[in-house]
């Protein structure tokens, strides 16, 4: 049995490097990925990227606080939805999105996939129904809460029943994060998502300025060490250096 993935790059961002990693000066500009998983059994979204909203007014959207604190090239096109039908595959019929977290440029393309069932830690999901927990974490319910079927789910969790594709707690970024581990045909792959930014934050354990648990988002990096160790291949969530080896759809990655 084979599993396919494809990378796509859906967007990039600038920022304050501090808040991303403690420390750091200035700014960084960083991509923001989305993945396909095709499986015989489904096709999984891992993160939808951002939402087209963002090209205008993002402090309508999400306030005046990440419209001061980011810019974004987001060109026409770089949407899921479109990054899909550029390698000939239909939004419409992506079968889950397995959401890492609730953050905006990891769901703001949710509606473009709108007869997807969203496979979410249930922690995540219940802190992101809150409204002042969503407001708290930085959620907006705007990208997420719209209709979809929703599988709430509590630690690892096998999606297709055969050990290929594998929900991964890695808690800590923000209440429910989760990683995903893939078994490929060239080897175990593990997309880390926003528990593990950069490369150097998983070798310097230099966290970002804004967590939501410390000791848990640690224990989530030793448990992204121990994978690495055995062989697994981390997928960094923004490392501008590591994305720039990761070859994009229509090309295979793996």
């Amino acid at each position: 049995m084979s599993i396919k993935l494809h990378a796509f790059t859906c967007g990039v961002m600038t920022g304050p490097a501090g808040h991303m990693m403690v420390g750091e000066a200035g700014e960084i500009t960083f991509p923001v990925p989305a993945y396909l998983i095709e499986h015989p059994k489904g096709r999984v979204l891992f993160d939808t990227g951002l939402h087209p909203a963002v090209r205008g007014d993002i402090g309508n959207r999400y306030g005046a606080r990440r419209a001061q604190m980011f810019r974004f090239d987001f060109p026409a096109g770089a949407e899921i939805g479109a990054r899909l039908e550029a390698i000939g595959r239909d939004p419409g019929k992506i079968d889950l999105v397995v959401v890492s977290h609730l953050h905006f440029d990891h769901v703001g393309g949710n509606a473009l996939v709108p007869n997807a069932t969203l496979v979410v830690q249930r922690r995540e999901w219940q802190a992101g129904m809150e409204p002042d927990a969503a407001d708290k974490r930085g959620f907006f319910a705007v990208d997420y809460d719209l209709g979809h079927k929703v599988r709430q789910i509590d630690g690892e969790h096998d999606l297709f029943g055969d050990g290929s594709v594998v929900c991964l707690p890695t808690h800590g970024h923000t209440p429910g994060h989760q990683s995903l581990k893939l078994k490929l045909d060239g080897g175990e792959v593990v997309l880390a998502a926003d528990c593990c930014y950069f490369c150097r934050t998983l070798r310097e354990r230099r966290l970002p300025y804004l967590v939501h648990d410390r000791d848990q988002f640690l224990a989530s990096l030793d448990k992204l060490e121990a994978l690495e160790r055995q062989g697994a291949r981390i997928f960094f969530g923004h490392d501008p250096e590591f994305w720039r080896t990761v070859p994009q759809a229509p090309a295979l990655v793996v």
